[in-house]
Protein backbone atom coordinates (compact mmCIF):
# COMPACT_ATOMS: atom_id res chain seq x y z
CA UNK A 1 0.00 0.00 0.00
CA UNK A 2 2.67 2.36 0.84
CA UNK A 3 4.40 2.02 -2.55
CA UNK A 4 1.00 2.89 -4.18
CA UNK A 5 0.80 6.19 -2.49
CA UNK A 6 4.55 7.17 -2.67
CA UNK A 7 5.76 10.26 -4.11
CA UNK A 8 8.86 10.89 -5.30
CA UNK A 9 9.17 14.76 -4.28
CA UNK A 10 12.76 15.13 -5.52
CA UNK A 11 10.99 14.49 -9.20
CA UNK A 12 8.48 16.68 -9.51
CA UNK A 13 9.14 19.05 -12.32
CA UNK A 14 7.58 22.63 -12.00
CA UNK A 15 4.91 21.88 -13.50
CA UNK A 16 3.89 19.10 -11.25
CA UNK A 17 4.60 22.53 -8.36
CA UNK A 18 2.63 24.34 -9.34
CA UNK A 19 -0.56 22.20 -10.30
CA UNK A 20 -0.15 20.80 -6.74
CA UNK A 21 0.04 24.43 -5.02
CA UNK A 22 -2.71 25.42 -7.19
CA UNK A 23 -5.43 22.43 -6.31
CA UNK A 24 -4.09 23.01 -2.31
CA UNK A 25 -5.11 27.00 -2.73
CA UNK A 26 -8.49 26.13 -4.78
CA UNK A 27 -9.09 23.52 -1.96
CA UNK A 28 -8.52 25.87 0.92
CA UNK A 29 -10.60 28.70 -0.99
CA UNK A 30 -13.94 25.94 -1.54
CA UNK A 31 -14.04 25.57 1.58
CA UNK A 32 -13.99 29.31 2.61
CA UNK A 33 -16.27 29.58 0.44
CA UNK A 34 -18.75 26.66 1.79
CA UNK A 35 -18.22 28.14 5.33
CA UNK A 36 -19.23 32.20 4.10
CA UNK A 37 -21.76 30.97 2.07
CA UNK A 38 -23.65 28.63 4.91
CA UNK A 39 -22.64 30.92 7.80
CA UNK A 40 -26.52 31.69 9.14
CA UNK A 41 -24.84 35.29 10.11
CA UNK A 42 -24.09 35.82 6.72
CA UNK A 43 -27.72 35.28 5.73
CA UNK A 44 -28.73 38.70 5.39
CA UNK A 45 -25.91 40.18 3.52
CA UNK A 46 -26.03 37.29 1.24
CA UNK A 47 -29.92 38.04 0.58
CA UNK A 48 -29.46 41.25 0.39
CA UNK A 49 -27.29 40.98 -3.10
CA UNK A 50 -29.75 38.36 -4.49
CA UNK A 51 -31.40 40.15 -7.31
CA UNK A 52 -28.21 42.12 -8.48
CA UNK A 53 -27.45 39.73 -11.68
CA UNK A 54 -31.09 40.25 -12.78
CA UNK A 55 -30.78 44.21 -12.58
CA UNK A 56 -29.09 45.03 -15.56
CA UNK A 57 -31.69 42.95 -17.45
CA UNK A 58 -34.65 45.19 -16.03
CA UNK A 59 -33.12 48.25 -16.75
CA UNK A 60 -32.71 47.15 -20.64
CA UNK A 61 -36.43 45.75 -21.19
CA UNK A 62 -37.88 49.16 -19.93
CA UNK A 63 -35.27 51.10 -22.76
CA UNK A 64 -32.40 52.54 -20.33
CA UNK A 65 -29.25 52.12 -22.13
CA UNK A 66 -25.71 52.52 -19.71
Amino acid sequence: MGDYFHTDWAAMTVNDWVGLIMTVVVFFVMIWAYVYTFNPKNRDKLEAQRHIPFADDDDFRNGEKK
